[in-house]
């Protein structure tokens, strides 16, 4: 019974380990049960199956994309409001426009083609100069206290999404690699492979080696499935 485990994708070894460690646990094979290399085996299959299929990326970046859009139609639907009243010279409350105009203006009128840290940063500081007194009292005459607490919010929840993204990301990096600890699986089912190789022709173990076998046929056919695949494409 021979096997090249480097050749099997990382999701057909995964696939093999699990039948090869079911089988041996059916009962079936007294032989082998509660043998030190099944629970070897079962071990390292245990770790590589926590991460052989995790992502490479939290997927988050859309709903991040998401809360950034929500926040700028919010900023931008704000400053649009006090740059058209304010060109209204008999409108009342006139000057309560410009000066709010003003304080957009000193923190950049472009905070949504910014980047997220850039944006982030200037809209924390537009935001506390907005929520002084002085900023609030003029935003109430214009009746846009709710308008700049729907920005505000907006803006908390692109923060909030953003750090979870942060979060997701960096509990991946350092998560172990499925390629990292996929030797140690293979150096496991090996050595099991091996031991039923060797002792195919004792009582007891030609059963075992018999289906196990059959497992290893399938697996090393999958090889080849994917390799016709391949060539098929290519043509």
């Amino acid at each position: 019974m021979k096997i090249s485990l480097v050749r099997l994708s990382t999701k057909d070894l995964a696939t093999l380990a699990q039948r090869i460690i079911s089988n041996a646990q059916s009962g079936k094979y007294p032989v082998v049960t509660n043998h030190p290399l099944i629970a070897a085996l079962q071990n390292s299959y245990a770790e590589y199956d926590k991460v052989y299929t995790k992502p490479g990326y939290s997927g988050k970046g859309k709903d991040v994309a998401t809360a950034d859009h929500e926040r700028d139609v919010a900023y931008s639907n704000l400053k649009a409001f006090l740059n058209g009243y304010r060109k209204l010279p008999s409108a009342a409350n006139h000057q309560a426009a410009e000066d709010l105009y003003t304080v957009f203006k000193n923190f950049g009128l472009d905070l949504d083609r910014l980047s997220y840290s850039s944006q982030t940063a200037q809209m924390r500081k537009l935001i506390g100069e907005l929520e002084t007194a002085e900023n609030a009292q003029r935003m109430m005459l214009l009746s846009l206290t709710a308008a700049f607490a729907e920005m505000k919010a907006k803006h908390e929840n692109f923060e909030l999404v953003f750090a979870e993204q942060a979060e997701a990301n960096a509990d991946l990096r350092q998560m172990t690699s499925a390629t990292a600890i996929r030797k140690d699986l293979e150096k496991n089912l090996k050595s099991y492979i091996n031991l039923l190789t060797a002792m195919k022709d004792v009582t007891g173990w030609e059963l075992v080696y018999n289906d196990t076998n059959e497992l290893v046929k399938a697996a090393k056919n999958s090889v080849v499935n994917r390799s016709n695949e391949k060539r098929s494409a290519i043509k």
